[in-house]
């Protein structure tokens, strides 16, 4: 695990259809976390359409840095290159994308074939939502009410993610902090209580920020 790490991926699983010249190109989005679960999920996907001339594909699989995809019968270089290319322009990875196409009976042409299946992806890739996993400490706090403005201006204006506020006798906030921030995270919680808060780290994760 290379804690402190940050990297893009889709949020959900997400579609989008267009149609050019009679021609519906479907694109089907989801995140994976292995080369088997995009496979498994581009099986899926063939299975719903499976009467489609064409059902083209792409993923990115970040560990071993696998990318793979085909144009299922289209022209080589004018489908699954493009729908790969989407991901890849957008820095994307454990996430896979399958086009289907259902002709129309008018022939697009190669360039014609490349916008195609390259906006299809990318408007699939907007429906699922771009967001960043940033792997953090979870972090609690316990503090008295007086103190709990100055620990939300913290958080609220350093690169931090704030979580749930559970409030009793005292405030108990949930923080996420970067590897990389810790530090500088406990010094200025220490500065702005003069040291009576302590921080306590109960976990570690993944979380997810959405960008787009």
């Amino acid at each position: 695990m290379n804690k402190g790490m940050v990297y893009k991926t889709v949020y959900g699983v997400g579609s989008a259809e267009i149609v050019e010249k009679k021609s519906r190109f479907i694109a089907s989005v989801s995140p994976v976390s292995s080369e088997d679960e995009a496979i498994a999920f581009v099986n899926s996907v063939k299975a719903k359409y499976r009467d489609a001339r064409h059902n083209v594909y792409a993923y990115v699989v970040k560990d071993n840095n696998i990318s793979r995809f085909t144009d299922d019968g289209e022209p080589s270089g004018t489908a699954g290159a493009p729908v790969l290319d989407v991901l890849l322009k957008e820095g994307i990875t454990d996430a896979a994308i399958v086009v289907t196409r259902y002709f129309g009976g008018t022939l697009l042409g190669t360039g014609g074939l490349v916008r195609a299946y390259g906006k299809a992806a990318k408007d699939g890739v907007l429906s699922a939502r771009i967001c960043e996993k940033i792997y953090c400490h979870e972090i609690q706090l316990r503090a008295p009410y007086d103190l709990h403005g100055k620990i939300k201006y913290i958080v609220d204006n350093g690169d931090y993610i704030e979580g749930e506020t559970e409030y009793g006798a005292d405030v108990l906030i949930t923080v996420f902090v970067k590897y990389d921030l810790l530090d500088k995270f406990l010094k200025e919680i220490n500065d702005a209580t003069n040291a009576s808060v302590t921080p306590e780290i109960v976990g570690e994760m993944y979380i997810d920020k959405i960008i787009s």
